[in-house]
């Protein structure tokens, strides 16, 4: 083992199997982050990213497990479009904690181009990468359509366990004799081993895939990979799909065992009044878009402002119940009785509010209600 990969190990990072972290402070399982890299009105995508360094370097010190950022497209308030490029500036700015996508949504894309974007990342940040997939296309059809230069958008979407498949092969140069990709290689990648004088790099990304219903929970478990559930917009399929999971597990070079994370909406502030204030922000963004009216992040003056109408204010009230918030203590109480509920292996926490203060700030809190190092 060369000297840096040593140091790489020593940061805590890349220990064991590259996907199980380890509970840090009193916290009940390993705490990570997913940012979507909001824009708030009256800033800027500029600004966003720069948050995004900053929440990324916050997390890292203070000991959370991993950084993830999401695939969206032609949202005004989400500046995550393209995460290889997001994680690539974000690789720069770190040392240490993992770095992924939350996720990459497959259908939109290539597998070679993402085996290729996905290799050079590693080669950015060896250990350090994670490769989160969904099947989703992260946004409404008529952009999706524009995404695979195609109007067939239901086969993305059936055709996932064979992009996977596809997927997995370039990442590991595995294509038999015969097949018509089987001279074709996702570079960085294996191949460079098998070349004179190639030396065998030890790192591959994590493959996991994402959901927030049966499907990938089920796929997930019969493939042996890490599964991660988006319970911050899907609540009420939490429980069943994480039991199809477990259910579903099959042992595979990449695990032994099931592990599932659960992203999880929490915003914390020193009094419950102003994280109320901040989570709203979130909620009229929320309202905004089931009608297709996405846009920036309102501020939390604006939040106040408005007139919710009695449908309005019933979705409000039950968005509001799947987003933990509060004083420090009230949001630590709520993410262990989540952790302890569902039996989820990590917590994945996303931060709703209009400005990167008050996420940043969210994130130093629930650290110091959790006694975690920094």
């Amino acid at each position: 083992m060369s000297g840096e990969d040593e140091e790489i190990r020593a940061g805590g990072e890349t220990a064991g199997d590259g996907i199980r972290g380890t509970a840090r402070g009193a916290a009940p399982v390993p705490l990570s982050v997913l940012d979507l890299v909001t824009v708030g009105a009256g800033s800027t995508a500029s600004r966003a990213v720069r948050t995004a360094v900053d929440i990324a370097r916050t997390a890292e010190r203070r000991g959370f497990h991993r950084y993830w950022v999401a695939e969206h497209h032609s949202m005004p308030g989400v500046a995550s479009s393209s995460p290889a490029v997001l994680l690539a500036h974000l690789a720069a700015h770190t040392e240490r904690i993992r770095l992924g996508s939350g996720g990459v949504m497959l259908p939109n894309h290539a597998p070679l181009v993402i085996a290729e974007q996905f290799g050079t990342l590693e080669a950015m940040a060896p250990g350090r990468i994670d490769l989160g997939l969904g099947r989703a296309p992260g946004t409404d059809g008529a952009t999706a359509a524009a995404l695979r230069r195609t109007e067939r958008l239901g086969e993305g979407a059936d055709e996932f366990p064979q992009q996977l498949a596809e997927l997995t092969r370039f990442l590991d140069d595995s294509f038999p004799d015969g097949h018509p990709y089987a001279k074709i290689h996702a570079v960085p990648g294996p191949v460079q081993a098998t070349s004179p004088g190639g030396v065998q790099d030890p790192h591959r990304p994590p493959l996991w895939l994402l959901g927030s219903s049966g499907f990938s929970a089920r796929l997930a478990g019969s493939l042996g990979l890490p599964f991660a559930f988006a319970h911050h917009f899907s609540a009420a399929n939490t429980l069943p799909a994480l039991d199809l999971y477990r259910a579903s597990f099959r042992p595979s070079e990449a695990l032994a065992e099931p592990y599932a994370l659960i992203g999880v909406a929490a915003l914390a502030a020193e009094a419950e009044q102003e994280a109320r204030r901040q989570v709203m922000t979130g909620a009229l963004s929320m309202v905004r878009l089931r009608p297709g009216r996405p846009g920036l992040v309102p501020s939390p003056e604006e939040a106040e402002a408005y007139r919710f109408n009695e449908l309005e204010r019933g979705f409000v009230d039950s968005w509001l119940g799947n987003v933990i918030h509060g004083t420090p203590d009230a949001v630590r109480q709520g993410l262990d009785d989540l952790a302890k509920r569902t039996g989820a292996d990590e917590l994945m926490i996303t931060a709703n509010a209009h400005g990167g203060p008050a996420r940043l700030r969210s994130y130093e809190l629930i650290a110091d209600a959790y006694g975690l190092p920094g």
